[in-house]
């Protein structure tokens, strides 16, 4: 084993800081609204994140499905759905990563509409940022200036800087008050029936797919031969990573996960660059799951919005770096009807877009001009 595919430093932990402005308001959710158990879904996320770490040795985001998630928290699921569903997509995973058609999906999608999907996620983040904010917007420019400080520091990174920052802030709130003392829980095995894997499929699956198909496997292995260029790694890898998580953690009480362009931007930007970042964040969620589950909602709303906003600003600035290579040529036509279709619908309306009008176009002009 090389030491440089684990390295164990302050930058390392920065940047597996670097993709909580993605998971903190789901885990609420999950947590709060559907009453998901704190401790399963900790340890189990932590499993994953240390397992995939070792096995890629590169920073890979772990993170929950944000349609299913989505759907799941505004409907009120009850647990045992939240834990069918995630046996339901590993099944699709798992088929997909072994029929191959997950490698065919990848070798038809130009290289202009992952870049759409890239600016989709972009301005998505961007969105989603300035409503973590809203009423803090003094302490966002301030965690701003910090990270473009701080970023690149080997022995004060931006990140870690902004964690202390902000439980300073929750110390002088009181919210720390509401935490509880370390208290050990174990997660405990859980039931649901095959009519719920059916019905989560239903609901909200089906439209899941293309989703973790755009995001989780084709912009995450085309951000990871830009990144880690000697560590390409396929979508067909990816997407079987998808499947084996998802048919295993559920049954003690672990939720859908995937991977995303936007964590991994996210975790790279702060300064991530091996697999010891992942093996430092699921050290913390299991330590997280085991000793604090009972106090672990309070702590994730009390954390500051504005500083979450802030990171995530700055991530989605880093997701859209590939923009000053861009020519003004035919070939940006597709970026753009994705990110149209994006935007205003949804991300797999805007990636189908953006494919159908480069092979129009492509039709329309073969020889290029």
């Amino acid at each position: 084993m090389k030491f440089r595919d684990y390295e164990f430093n302050l930058q390392e932990l920065a940047g597996a800081t670097g993709d909580y402005g993605t998971l903190i308001p789901l885990a609420i959710g999950y947590i709060v609204v559907c009453g998901l158990d704190p401790a399963g879904f900790l340890v189990m996320m932590g499993i994953a994140t240390i397992i995939t770490g070792l096995y890629f040795k590169i920073p890979m985001p772990i993170e929950p499905m944000k349609a299913l998630a989505v759907f799941a928290i505004a409907s009120g699921w009850d647990p045992s759905l939240i834990y069918a569903s995630g046996i339901a997509m590993g099944i699709v995973w798992i088929f997909i990563g072994v029929t191959g058609l997950m490698t065919w999906f990848a070798r038809i999608t130009p290289k202009s509409v992952v870049q759409g999907i890239q600016a989709s996620l972009a301005l998505l983040l961007a969105i989603e940022a300035l409503k973590f904010v809203q009423g803090g917007v003094i302490l966002a420019i301030i965690s701003v200036i910090i990270i473009i400080t701080l970023r690149n520091n080997r022995y004060a990174p931006a990140a870690i800087i902004l964690l202390i920052l902000g439980i300073i802030i929750m110390f002088f709130q009181g919210t720390l008050n509401a935490i509880g003392g370390p208290e050990l829980t174990i997660p405990h095995p859980v039931t649901f029936s095959l009519n719920q894997v059916w019905e989560s499929l239903v609901a909200v699956g089906f439209a899941q797919i293309p989703l973790t198909a755009t995001n989780a496997v084709i912009a995450t292995a085309y951000l990871i031969k830009e990144y880690f260029p000697e560590r390409a790694v396929t979508e067909k890898k990816i997407a079987l990573n998808i499947g084996i998580m998802n048919i295993t953690l559920p049954f003690f009480g672990g939720m859908p996960l995937c991977h995303g362009a936007g964590g991994l931007a996210g975790q790279y930007y702060f300064g991530a660059r091996t697999g010891g970042a992942n093996i430092m964040e699921g050290l913390i969620y299991i330590i997280l799951g085991l000793f604090f589950a009972g106090s672990i909602a309070v702590l994730f709303k009390g954390f500051p919005g504005a500083i979450i906003g802030a990171m995530m600003i700055m991530v989605s600035f880093g997701l859209l770096k590939f923009v000053k290579e861009l020519k003004v040529e035919k070939s940006i036509i597709p970026l753009i009807i994705t990110v149209a279709g994006s935007l205003l619908i949804n991300m797999a309306v805007g990636f189908v877009a953006g494919i159908i009008s480069h092979y129009a176009i492509k039709r329309m002009y073969p020889d290029g001009k």
